[in-house]
């Protein structure tokens, strides 16, 4: 590895990254992208450089600060032991935490709103390809790990930089989108565009933000990452305390505790995410199939020359534990399948810290033992 330190942010901190002129898939020019990455590392930069590099892949409204969403597996003898190991994650391609999205301001003056292309999860992982290795200098990466749309990303280095990659852990995904999973993405999608103050996505800087619409899309996904019996057994029938939903007539202000919940989720969501972001990142995932263009699903997962160990959440709803299984029986190097056993559903890899670290202080073992060979 050649990285040089001088380009490595300070430990638990960020730098915006330049990477130029991006060209997408589809082939549109996104002149000037920048990304932003985040470090973590005991010790100085120069001591940090010569340990073994993990890459972290962020789920899609979460961002490169993995030791904020991930919390209890960053650190000095933690899963991802920051004495032991450099870790990297960087804010996606199309996001609005300090990586070039449809927020940030276009070359020719104001936002790129609608200017901004579609995106693939293909594209998302050129942009991370050419801040790491192209740019920073990085010639191998120990560990490439990530969940949701952070697995798909995972997928895709497998078989678009194998000769990067030592080791790969995707969790909670699938080889493509499933037709449900379009389904339901879809809609979150269509009430985002259908809000008046969506303004064709040309919103930023006119003062109204499509929140309503960006909110209904959070109650749906909301749902579709949380368990049915953990839900149920949080809030079962009851009204939140106040309000009364058995009355003589419908009132949205008269709420079961559920829907006060998917509220709130909604609220903290507006705070801190761009809408414009949320429908790019979601019609990427949408678009996710790692046998687009290869000769199908299968005969690709079988050229993987990657190390690949698999994990999933068996109440997971938005994954389903059959799409890991699927992932397990055709992947051409795999090293082994963990099932996460939670009642919390898809959002398992971050509520299950134990099982989590369990399964990461696996993969890293036989990462190492590989990296040997």
């Amino acid at each position: 590895m050649t990285i040089d330190p001088r380009s490595l942010p300070a430990s638990h901190s960020s730098v915006s990254v330049p990477i130029g002129t991006f060209t997408t898939e589809a082939g549109v020019d996104i002149p000037g992208t920048e990304l932003r990455l985040f470090a973590w590392y005991e010790g100085s930069a120069e001591e940090a450089v010569a340990r073994p590099v993990i890459v972290i892949e962020h789920a899609l409204t979460a961002d490169g600060n993995a030791d904020d969403w991930w919390a209890g597996m960053i650190g000095p003898g933690l899963a991802l032991d920051t004495e032991r190991y450099l870790v990297l994650c960087a804010n996606c391609l199309g996001g609005c935490q300090g990586s070039t999205g449809p927020s940030s301001a276009h070359p020719d003056g104001g936002h790129w709103g609608s200017r901004f292309p579609a995106l693939s999860i293909r594209d998302l992982v050129t942009a991370e390809k050419t801040l790491l290795i192209d740019v920073l200098g990085i010639r191998r990466i120990r560990g490439v790990v990530g969940a949701s749309m952070g697995g798909a990303r995972v997928l895709e280095w497998t078989f678009m930089y194998p000769e990067v990659v030592e080791a790969a852990l995707p969790v909670a995904v699938s080889a493509r989108a499933s037709a449900w999973q379009i389904g339901i993405q879809s809609a979150q999608i269509r009430f985002i565009t259908a809000d008046p103050c969506w303004q064709n996505g040309d919103y930023h800087g006119s003062g109204n933000i499509p929140s309503h619409g960006l909110g209904q899309a959070r109650r749906i996904a909301h749902l579709t990452y949380r368990g049915e019996l953990e839900l149920d057994e949080r809030f079962s029938t009851d009204p939140q305390p106040g309000e009364n939903p058995y009355g003589p007539y419908h009132s949205p202000t008269e709420r079961f505790a559920v829907e006060s919940y998917l509220d709130r989720q909604a609220e903290k969501l507006e705070a801190r995410f761009d809408a414009g972001s949320y429908v790019t990142l979601t019609d990427a995932l949408n678009r996710h199939d790692v046998g687009r263009g290869r000769g199908g699903m299968n005969a690709v997962l079988g050229s993987s020359q990657v190390p690949t160990m698999v994990a999933g959440i068996d109440t997971d709803i938005l994954y389903p534990y059959h799409q890991q299984e699927h992932l397990s029986r055709n992947l051409g190097d795999f090293i082994g399948l963990s099932k996460i056993t939670s009642p919390t559903g898809h959002d398992g890899f971050l509520t299950e810290t134990r099982q989590m670290t369990i399964i990461l202080d696996k993969f890293l073992t036989k990462a190492a033992l590989l990296a040997q060979r």
